[in-house]
């Protein structure tokens, strides 16, 4: 008696295992990659280094968006130093501190040479870098100082937006944004969502068909406090964050690619302040290789499924195309070869 192999294949058999194939392929050939973290971590700086590396950058029309945005992030952040030199009675020069109220009562955002002039005054005092060095008791863009630097370039008339200036400035991301990558011949759908709480009952919008979750850590957040809650932990809110992801009946098996960002920051940061504020149980040394795998211990340590759940992290930094252009190399590679798993290849 022969055995079933062994048999000749009807046109019908043959069919059916071509369409199944297919099949097979199609699933390993569209790969849905959500990106997740709490507000400021990275995600979007992520997104738009996937625009300049694989989808040709920027258009005009994008970079005059982006230029107003530029604008409105100098503002906020000027804003914001004053505001806190004032409360803690950080005192400019009598003649800085007129053109400091002037600009304060100021209602517009567009930034021209003039304002240029008066911005460099108000940064050029002494007082105005004691207040950059209290930027952890209140809320600062890690693009303020960049920025601000670079004053004269950003009001200049011409002015146009490099790709570092793109990559640094910040708007709340807010709904749901997608970006279709062709990498061969799979594509790749990346989703980038809000990651303030206001944003993250949209979250759930998302969560069907995931291929796998790349989560943003910002590591040089550890004594800072959330922008939509002055009292809560970033580095503590992270940590909720992912856990409740890593463990959530949604993703059972849904590979995690932890990115704990802002690396540079991180190892600027550990020199002056031990991570202690945010981990009162670390002993080991103030430095960065010592604190940064002690944050990523962390952070694995919350996965409750070790044989089920893979958690693959790296450190990164977003603003660093180079970095991003290594790190999403080996993301891709991970990520076809689970997808091949699962659909039997």
């Amino acid at each position: 008696m022969g055995c079933a192999e062994g048999k000749e294949k009807t046109p019908q058999s043959k069919q059916i295992e071509k369409q199944l194939k297919t099949d097979s392929t199609s699933a390993a050939g569209t790969l849905k990659l959500l990106l997740l973290g709490a507000g400021e971590s990275g995600k979007s700086t992520f997104a738009k280094q996937l625009r300049i590396l694989h989808l040709g950058g920027f258009s005009d029309v994008e970079k005059a968006h982006f230029k107003e945005v530029i604008f409105e992030n100098v503002n906020y952040s000027l804003r914001s130093l004053l505001d806190a030199a004032q409360a803690r009675d950080v005192k400019l020069s009598p003649e800085n501190q007129e053109v400091a109220d002037a600009f304060l009562q100021s209602t517009t955002t567009h930034l021209d040479e003039e304002a240029g002039i008066k911005i460099k005054k108000i940064t050029s005092d002494p007082a105005f870098e004691k207040a950059l060095g209290l930027y952890t008791t209140f809320h600062l863009l890690d693009s303020a100082e960049y920025f601000l630097n670079n004053i004269e370039r950003i009001v200049a008339p011409n002015y146009v937006p490099t790709v570092d200036d793109l990559l640094r400035c910040r708007a709340k991301t807010t709904g749901i944004q997608e970006l279709n990558l062709m990498q061969g011949k799979n594509k790749f759908v990346v989703i980038d969502v809000g990651g303030q709480r206001s944003e993250r009952k949209k979250w759930v919008h998302c969560f069907e068909d995931v291929t796998a979750i790349i989560f943003f850590v910002a590591l040089s957040e550890y004594d800072l406090c959330l922008y939509e809650d002055d009292t809560t932990n970033r580095m503590h809110e992270s940590l909720k964050l992912f856990d409740e992801i890593c463990n959530s009946k949604w993703f059972e098996k849904v590979p995690i690619i932890l990115f704990l960002n802002k690396k540079d920051l991180f190892e600027t940061k550990i020199k002056e302040k031990n991570i202690t504020v945010a981990f009162p149980d670390y002993t080991g040394p103030q430095q960065y290789e010592e604190a940064s795998k002690y944050i990523e211990e962390q952070f694995r340590s919350l996965n409750e499924s070790t044989e089920d759940k893979a958690v693959y992290s790296y450190f990164t930094c977003a603003t660093d195309t180079e970095n991003i252009k290594h790190i999403f190399g080996s993301v891709k590679s991970i990520l076809l070869e689970k997808a091949f798993d699962v659909v039997g290849f």
